[in-house]
């Protein structure tokens, strides 16, 4: 039997937005098998995202925060089922959060599966040497290697970066919670984030810790 870690229940989770142990026992059930696991839940009506995950995403907006007098702008389009969802406040105020998000925290991608092969190729080579050049022996520089990638794509992905305004869930798991109370599928499909003097020598700000901060406003 394939042995089922916390990082496989973390991804049902999200993917189902089913609890945690509902989760764990799902992927006992069918030997680790994620798809099998998501069918499973479905199957006993625990995986409330899931069921709608492939649903179809025509409708939606597309919404722009500007930070800090125009130093930062960010336009990002979500996409829902019906032009009825996309109107309502809470819709709105989720497209709002996502744009504040990225405002904040500066993703490159939306998912991991976006990343390039040979960015994380070129990503998983700096952190060997780097672990190398501190001594650790060939098995723990694999495991370092596996944790920091893990932690690359919490900084770059949209998805995996935690919510600036609550930290202890993903923009995924924010999504995924959506879906549950809002009853349709919803999609991040596409964002532009622009700031003043990007690329050009100029003075450090910590425009992440601004736009959080504006939050709590």
């Amino acid at each position: 039997m394939a042995e089922v870690n916390a990082g496989m229940v973390k991804e049902l989770r999200e993917r189902t937005g089913a609890g945690m142990m509902d989760c764990k026992k799902a992927l006992n059930e069918v030997n680790g098998d994620m798809e099998k696991a998501i069918d499973y839940l479905r199957e006993k009506g625990l995986a409330a995202a899931a069921k709608k995950s492939g649903r179809i995403t025509a409708e939606g907006l597309v919404d722009s925060y500007i930070h800090g007098v125009g130093r930062i702008g960010v336009l990002v389009e979500v996409n829902c089922e019906t032009d009825f969802v996309a109107k309502t406040d809470q819709f709105k105020a989720l497209v709002r959060d996502i744009a504040m998000q990225i405002a904040a925290s500066k993703p490159e991608y939306i998912r991991r599966e976006e990343v390039p092969a040979d960015i994380i190729a070129r990503e998983k080579d700096v952190l060997a040497a780097q672990a190398a050049n501190e001594g650790k022996p060939e098995k723990i520089i694999r495991k370092m290697v596996e944790g920091r990638i893990e932690k690359y794509y919490k900084e770059v992905c949209l998805l995996e970066q935690p919510f600036i305004k609550d930290p202890d869930i993903s923009i995924n798991q924010l999504l995924t919670g959506s879906i549950s109370k809002i009853g349709e599928n919803i999609s991040v499909r596409r964002f532009v984030r622009f700031e003043l003097g990007e690329g050009l020598q100029k003075r450090s700000d910590d425009f992440a810790a601004e736009v959080a901060s504006a939050t709590k406003c």
